[in-house]
């Protein structure tokens, strides 16, 4: 894996961040591994591109720290911050929607990249279906930027996530279905969204040629 800066879209933050996370990826126990992740917690919160890519660079400096000590003093750290984001999640997105959006693309993206023994984290299941759950609400719904955000996780993540837990995804669909059929006042697209996501599911997590074609030339339009 490469691990140059525009690999890892750091080249935005400033010289000196530039520098300890790349000596983190290569180096870990030769930095602040705390303040490494506040730092990568930080910048997700603030930049919708890189909280999708930061994944990756969590996952490496996991593998990096594994492989020098066995240790796992990053993964503590970002949990416990995630943790505490998790919790004041709705004072979050009462603040700043876009906030709120970077950090579910930020919990999702480390449930997609972080395994244990090549299996999802335990840790993080309830709280991904907590936020997914959260923007399916009437009133998330209403915003076009929550819609997408939950149906770009559900793509990336879905399948995933159903396998270690049914019936939460049930529920999740419920939510979704019940919102696409009853609720008024949804914008054009956010009902297309919707729509798109229920087929995607049904149909094993997969769009079939003709559906793909359908819905991507109407966002396309």
């Amino acid at each position: 894996m490469d691990n140059s800066a525009e690999e890892y879209r750091i080249q935005s933050l400033d010289m000196d961040t530039q520098m300890l996370l790349k000596t983190a990826l290569k180096d870990p126990s030769s930095v602040n591994l705390e303040k490494v992740s506040d730092i990568l917690v930080d910048q997700s919160l603030k930049d919708q591109v890189f909280s999708k890519e930061a994944g990756r660079i969590c996952f490496t400096i996991v593998q990096a720290e594994a492989n020098q000590n066995n240790g796992n003093v990053f993964r503590r750290s970002l949990l416990n911050r995630l943790q505490q984001e998790f919790k004041s999640r709705e004072e979050t997105r009462a603040r700043s929607l876009q906030e709120w959006v970077c950090l579910v693309t930020f919990i999702c993206n480390i449930f997609d990249y972080l395994k244990v023994n090549n299996m999802p984290m335990v840790a993080l299941v309830h709280p991904v279906y907590d936020c997914l759950i959260r923007l399916s609400q009437p009133d998330a719904l209403m915003n076009e930027e929550e819609v997408d955000c939950l149906v770009l996780q559900l793509h990336r993540i879905g399948e995933q996530l159903e396998k270690v837990n049914g019936p939460r995804m049930n529920e999740l669909f419920y939510l979704l279905r019940d919102g696409f059929l009853l609720q008024e006042g949804l914008t054009s697209m956010a009902r297309l969204l919707l729509l798109e996501i229920l087929e995607f599911r049904a149909g094993g997590w997969v769009l079939s040629g003709t559906a793909h074609k359908y819905y991507y030339s109407e966002i396309a339009d």
